[in-house]
């Protein structure tokens, strides 16, 4: 009898070396950057809706729009000195809508210091304090918490914001090795299926595979758009070549808080007068702005100036304009930076960079805009989750589940090498059976 020829098994074709060190930085810098990319995504999900949320928790801090103006600064500086003499009013703001914050802080303490002090909440039109929280020295608000573990994971700023940044960077090179790991060898009915689609009556391992996958490449381009966004934030020399990029080659100008420059004229105002005096040339200039932010001038400080902030558009920051004023002649001081200059005025880069945080969270769109954001977060935050789990279950579960069966099957590699047992059912013999080639 002839032997029977067998036919070799087709050997899987090994991936390219491009693609071999492509998959490997995929893997390795996914599980290094994991947890930051966890952290910095589950607090900008809770971020992204800080205000609708503030609204919901305190009711008696929203009011409906009336057609007529808002209290003056002069009026929040009497209000302050009213309820704390010992207080100096340090900034202000206010969305239509919305109550007026008004934050005091100690004499003894940094006019551009956040943390501590005193917060009032106030009617906007007949200036009721609506509330009042006194914070120590270091402690903050819920969102404050949230926005510092965003921002450098509640460690030291000096030691956590280099670490959100450059963690945001690698997950930016994980978006980029994640697609070309996702990108099909061949494009056909089964592929496509595989690549679009969540299988989602599979077993669990499949599921989470499809989560990390399918739902991922659905996201990519929103969750690029975010992290791209932060990074203007925290690394400056992606900050600025992009603006180089985006300017058509133009240097990003510094931004600089402006300096009184008239302290040998004297005092021409009192602070409560310098303050409505800012302030009604920037109304005038905007009399339908539906928002506004002020710092108070210091008159501790004879160098500090007077900024003001209006944002035309409820919600939406990219077309604000910001003003800085000399706090003792009211001279207008001009700013040479991208966020001083008027949007409708702006270049292209000078566009983008001022919508920067609008795309960051999502509100360039409105509301549906924040909504995409937050659910982008939400996927970014379940991406380093579902890709642990596939490299856990490959890496572990595959060893467990080959050494269960080798049991099942009577395998003993100590007695027989590389020789299988082969038990006969009618013989019920143990030893070893010949190959078919040799018997033939």
């Amino acid at each position: 009898m002839t032997p029977m020829k067998q036919t070799p098994a087709k050997k899987k074709q090994k991936d390219s070396l491009f693609k071999r060190i492509n998959n490997w930085l995929h893997l390795w810098l996914g599980l290094i950057s994991g947890v930051i990319v966890l952290i910095v995504c589950l607090t900008g999900c809770i971020w992204v809706f800080n205000e609708e949320i503030t609204g919901l928790l305190e009711p008696e801090t929203r009011f409906e729009w009336q057609n007529k103006p808002v209290l003056r600064p002069s009026q929040l500086i009497d209000i302050a000195a009213k309820r704390h003499p010992d207080k100096i009013p340090s900034y202000a703001n206010y969305q239509q809508g919305r109550a007026i914050n008004l934050n005091l802080r100690s004499a003894d303490a940094a006019p551009r210091d956040r943390s501590g002090g005193t917060l009032l909440k106030i009617n906007p039109y007949t200036g009721e304090v609506i509330s009042e929280e006194v914070r120590k020295k270091g402690e903050t608000d819920f969102f404050r918490f949230i926005l510092n573990g965003h921002r450098f994971l509640w460690l030291p700023s000096g030691i956590g914001r280099p670490i959100v940044n450059y963690g945001t960077l690698v997950f930016v090179v994980l978006l980029i090795t994640g697609l070309i790991w996702w990108y099909p060898k061949k494009w056909n009915k089964s592929t496509r299926r595989k690549s679009f689609t969540i299988k989602w009556g599979a077993s669990f391992r499949r599921v989470n595979l499809d989560l990390h996958n399918v739902v991922g490449f659905y996201s990519l381009l929103f969750l690029a758009a975010i992290a791209l966004t932060g990074m203007v934030y925290g690394i400056k020399w992606y900050s600025e070549g992009l603006y180089w990029v985006t300017s058509g080659g133009d240097k990003l100008a510094e931004y600089k808080r402006m300096e009184s420059d008239s302290l040998q004229k004297g005092n021409l105002y009192t602070p409560a007068q310098a303050m409505d005096g800012a302030w009604a040339r920037v109304i005038e200039r905007h009399p339908k702005s539906m928002g506004f932010y002020y710092s108070f001038a210091d008159t501790s400080h004879p160098k500090a100036a007077i900024d003001v902030s209006v944002y035309p558009n409820k919600g939406q920051f990219y077309n604000s304009q910001g003003y800085s004023f000399d706090q003792h002649t009211l001279k207008e001081l001009k700013r040479r930076d991208a966020y001083s200059v008027a949007y409708n005025e702006a270049s292209f880069g000078e566009k983008l960079r001022k919508m920067n945080y609008d795309i960051h969270v999502g509100s360039i769109l409105g509301f549906p805009g924040k909504v995409l954001a937050f659910l982008a977060s939400l996927i970014g935050a379940s991406l380093p989750v579902t890709g642990f789990l596939i490299w856990y279950n490959r890496k572990f579960k595959k060893k467990k589940g080959v050494k269960k069966r080798r049991n099942a099957e009577g395998e003993d590699s100590s007695l027989f090498g590389n020789e299988k047992r082969n038990i006969n059912p009618k013989t019920s013999s143990s030893k070893p059976q010949p190959a078919l080639s040799r018997v033939l």
